[in-house]
């Protein structure tokens, strides 16, 4: 039998535990505890402000985007991807404290023979969009413009990147000191909040080698094998029942619009709750890669119990029926309902909780903190109990 998991046979990693060995040797920032790093402002001699620079990319799920115009010969899927790339710097940064404004540089790498100059248009296009419309939500994007790279040698498809700079007084700074007594607030990840369009099924940019492998027939595989690394094994690939344009929930779109809902952004919730919450906000966390066990990272003497998630949302439902990847895996690969969470002292919960409510997103207290000499997570859900230990 196999020791790796299902996501590591397909080339990823919910741990990173190379990258974040490599990372001894990067400079730290200057807070050690604070979600993404946060450096000096060279440009303040008073040491006053600080400053942010984030690089994030839409991860795989441009692959999607590409199997979805080749089936239905629309490029909607390719506007999605450009939020999600935003979205994921975005959001981190705002868990430290920064919510803009943003300066924006794109790096999109592109394998010419795949990917046309029309969809090159597509992204640039919904960048702009996006910038524009969440503008009038208090997220201000300055598109910067960027680099685009006809990278066929590297790239089998399209690569869709950002990176963004932002500044914010150091006073600001949110540092993460996650405590007993404190409680878990989750912000749902699906649904259509106030700046949505459309529903959105909630899978944000996480976990998509694992969704794209555990649904989609494995007809794709030979139909096009520019959308796969030829390293990975073919048991492990494309190893599902259906097809993007399938709709396997009769009331929402077809699985390749589920798959394909973009990152919603939480920075319009996020700026409330820096002025409502005060300092009874003890920390954020946006939940992406390692999915529920992300807070681990920051846990000092303390143990997390969720033991109250919100419903899981239908695709993730879907994943789960599927049995290609374990439900404890599952918990470390997709955000599986909820992709923020704050750490509050109880006395304000009911505060995130309304502004969510007014903001038309679902949330609920979903665990507690209590003092531990082994800190980690510990899920409770549907009978079954999981132990996600800090390593």
């Amino acid at each position: 039998m196999n020791s790796e998991s299902q996501y590591e046979r397909r080339g990823v990693s919910f741990t990173k535990e190379e990258v974040h060995r490599a990372l001894k040797y990067s400079r730290p920032g200057l807070y050690p505890d604070t979600f993404s790093k946060i450096l000096a402002d060279p440009w303040d001699d008073a040491d006053v402000w600080a400053c942010l620079l984030h690089a994030d990319t839409a991860g795989t799920k441009p692959v999607i985007a590409y199997l979805y115009w080749k089936e239905t010969g629309s490029m909607a899927g390719f506007e999605s991807v450009v939020q999600d790339a935003l979205v994921m710097n975005t959001d981190d940064m705002a868990c430290a404290g920064c919510t803009g404004p943003f300066v924006v540089s794109a790096t999109l790498g592109r394998n010419k023979k795949c990917i046309p100059g029309e969809v090159v248009e597509v992204l640039i296009r919904s960048a702009e969009d996006f910038a524009s419309h969440m503008a009038g939500w208090g997220l201000d994007l300055l598109m910067a413009g960027g680099e685009t790279a006809d990278v066929g040698d590297i790239i089998r498809t399209l690569d869709v990147g950002y990176t963004l700079m932002g500044r914010l007084r150091r006073q600001e700074v949110l540092h993460i000191r996650i405590q007993p007594g404190d409680v878990v607030v989750g912000f749902s990840s699906s649904g259509q909040c106030l700046w949505e369009n459309s529903y959105n099924s909630g899978i944000g940019s996480n976990g998509l080698t694992s969704a794209r492998h555990d649904l989609l027939k494995h007809d794709y595989y030979h139909r096009f094998p520019e959308s796969r690394a030829p390293e990975i094994s073919e048991d492990v690939a494309y190893q599902g029942t259906f097809s993007l344009s399938d709709r396997p929930f009769p009331d929402l779109p077809d699985l390749g619009s589920l798959l394909l809902s973009p990152t919603r952004t939480y920075v319009p919730l996020i700026r409330q709750l820096f002025r409502e919450c005060g300092t009874g906000l003890h920390g954020l966390i946006h939940c992406t890669g390692g999915g529920q066990t992300k807070v681990n990272k920051f846990l000092q003497g303390v143990r997390v119990i969720k033991d109250n998630l919100l419903p899981l949302p239908p695709i993730f439902e879907l994943l789960l029926q599927t049995g290609k990847t374990p439900l404890k895996e599952m918990f470390q690969v997709f955000n599986m309902g909820h992709r923020l969470e704050a750490y509050l002292v109880p006395e304000v919960a009911d505060i995130a909780l309304h502004i969510a409510r007014e903001m038309g997103i679902e949330a609920a207290v979903i665990g507690s903190c209590t003092a531990s000499s082994q800190p980690g997570v510990e899920i409770r859900f549907r009978q079954n109990v999981f132990e996600y230990p800090v390593c």
